[in-house]
């Protein structure tokens, strides 16, 4: 690619993140020039939804989330679909008690050694930037150890109120649509003993080797445990695996509809890559292959990831699943044979 051409792709993206030296400007034009054309469609369509000021709990809301939220719109909605917003106008104060009440030293200690660990690749939360996001993210994180003291502080928290924070630009926004989901969307994903994250790694076991023996055999064949593969998955809601608007995309269903994506997501990745899967020898090898999926134009192109997705919404229960298949609360919306349609 010819220098002039490079330029035409920001080194830095909207965001706020660095590109990596190996990034594919031209497939990424390719896409960007064709996906800018729907982002205005769908930015059109919202913009009439929303003139009312409310965001209405209706089919037409969860078809329109589906084909994706406009970056403009996506934090009042996030706040509304996920019942974040109404926390919020029923405690007000309540965020700033918690970061003047009673100090935890170790909670403290374990937030600020994952501080200059969050997205060094994001001009954003460097030090040298003015202002930094590392306070703003060190404060949701301690006033949500606070709030949830069953919790505390995980690992992969940080990652999340991160990205929570680059869309809302608000500490106290971020801070309840955390709480929507760890308290309510992902039960038990992040409490020490980690059990809703380790049934639903489970799970996804189960839909393998249902929905793709070959995959499932392969992973008996060489006893590869679904964590060792999976686990950030779960824990980061695909943060730094996925291309960030693919992550986005996702959680916008994710607010409204739960944790159902997270299975859907995953079993397309599976299944789009099966054959390169199944050609692993080893362990370490299906490890590098499961790394290799998450990259390139598949995972980039993200409306187009998204509709695969969609097409396999038969995968994932939702009526009579589980607790833990069950959307999650956030929509009051069942299942029907119209489902497909949605997403397209």
């Amino acid at each position: 690619m010819q220098p002039a051409e490079r330029s035409r792709v920001p080194r830095i993206d909207p965001y706020g993140f660095e590109r990596p030296e190996d990034f594919d400007d031209a497939a990424y034009e390719k896409f960007f020039s064709s996906y800018l054309v729907t982002l205005t469609r769908r930015a059109i369509k919202w913009s009439r939804l929303l003139q009312g000021g409310g965001v209405p709990r209706s089919r037409t809301v969860k078809r329109y989330v589906r084909k994706g939220v406009p970056l403009e719109h996506r934090a009042r909605v996030w706040m509304v679909l996920s019942g974040a917003q109404a926390q919020m106008d029923q405690n007000p104060g309540y965020y700033h008690q918690l970061l003047q009440g009673e100090r935890n030293p170790r909670l403290e200690d374990a937030i600020r050694t994952d501080l200059n660990r969050t997205f060094p690749d994001n001009v954003k939360f460097r030090k040298t930037t003015d202002p930094c996001l590392q306070r703003t993210l060190y404060n949701v994180l301690l006033a949500y150890g606070h709030h949830n003291q069953g919790v505390g502080y995980c690992q992969g928290m940080n990652f999340i109120a991160g990205y929570l924070i680059l869309i809302t630009n608000n500490e106290e926004e971020s801070f309840w649509l955390l709480d929507a989901l760890v308290g309510r969307i992902l039960p038990d994903y992040y409490s020490p003993a980690m059990l809703g994250l380790k049934t639903d790694q489970e799970v996804l076991g189960e839909l393998v080797r249902a929905k793709l023996p070959a995959v499932g055999a392969l992973m008996e064949r060489l006893g590869v445990l679904w964590t060792l593969l999976v686990s950030r998955w779960f824990i980061c809601l695909f943060v730094d695996i996925l291309p960030v608007e693919t992550v986005l995309r996702i959680w916008d269903c994710l607010f409204n509809e739960g944790s159902k994506i997270i299975f859907r997501v995953a079993l397309t990745l599976i299944k789009q890559h099966q054959e390169l899967i199944l050609e692993a020898t080893s362990v370490p090898d299906i490890c590098d292959k499961f790394k290799q999926i998450t990259k390139g134009s598949f995972v980039m192109e993200c409306h187009t990831f998204m509709q695969v997705c969609g097409a396999a919404r038969g995968s994932v229960p939702s009526q009579g699943a589980p607790p833990h298949l069950q959307p999650g609360g956030c929509s009051d919306h069942p299942e029907g044979a119209q489902d497909g349609h949605q997403w397209a």
